[in-house]
């Protein structure tokens, strides 16, 4: 488990769940995102995101991803484990969905593995794993 500097942000949650923890594995397997059965993205060198009080999140190289399909927004948030999350459009023919994926493009030193990769929601789009 990454041990974070100390900032008053990280330390105000740590005092309400002193047992957080973000751990990034490879993730075994091949994936896949679809979106009305077109693939937008596909890697077998995609990484798996554990990260208390959520589901496992699986995460793409940028390079996995069709170019096309990602159109920058404006939207941003800020986690205080992981750092700012911009977030990406996605658009297949005549479908967009807004805000529909998300990277950490400078992540906090603590979870530097995921600068270059995406995130998609997966209740969004469809994100298929292959043995």
């Amino acid at each position: 488990m990454p041990q974070y500097a100390s900032t008053p942000e990280r330390e105000r949650i740590l005092h309400r769940c002193p047992d957080y923890s973000v751990e990034i594995r490879e993730a075994p397997g091949h994936f896949r995102v679809t979106l009305d059965g077109a693939v937008i993205a596909e890697s077998d060198r995609a990484l798996e995101v554990h990260e208390s009080f959520h589901e496992v999140v699986i995460y793409f190289p940028f390079d996995a991803v069709r170019p096309d399909v990602l159109e920058a927004t404006g939207h941003r948030t800020r986690c205080p484990f992981k750092g700012d999350a911009s977030y990406f459009a996605v658009r297949t023919g005549e479908t967009r969905l807004e805000n529909a994926a998300w990277s950490y493009q400078t992540p906090m030193n603590e979870v530097a593995a995921l600068a270059g990769h995406v995130a998609f929601y997966p209740e969004r789009l469809q994100i298929h794993r292959e043995d």
